[in-house]
């Protein structure tokens, strides 16, 4: 059974930061691309970062390029997404996902509020 389980999230003020994980079970982590997606209150699903399978090669959106770096560690099927400079705008529920399932990520989520 494939679970992503993402945690880390809370409430920060502005320009804080926060480290979020994404725990992987049911499929070979070290296969695949992952990618961080978020979804603000009343908006689509966002692309956020992505990362190739050894971590050599990683993309970031314009609106978070320099603030957040994607990692991965393939022996511990984990994902991380360190966020720093946090704004308001960033405010929203951060999924991982499987590169080529970034539209439909299986995850709860977790909860990021960039608020003073």
């Amino acid at each position: 059974q494939v679970q992503l389980v993402e945690s880390g999230g809370g409430l920060v003020e502005p320009g804080g930061s926060l480290r979020l994980s994404c725990a992987v079970s049911g499929f070979a982590f070290s296969y695949y691309a992952m990618t961080w997606v978020r979804q603000a209150p009343g908006s689509g699903l966002e692309w956020v970062s992505y990362i190739t399978t050894g971590g050599d090669t990683t993309g970031y959106a314009d609106s978070v390029k320099g603030r957040f770096t994607i990692s991965r560690d393939n022996a511990k099927n984990t994902l991380y997404l360190q966020m720093n400079s946090l704004r308001p705008e960033d405010t929203a529920v951060y999924y991982c996902a499987k590169w080529e399932e970034w539209r439909s990520p299986r995850g709860q989520g977790t909860q990021v509020t960039v608020s003073s």
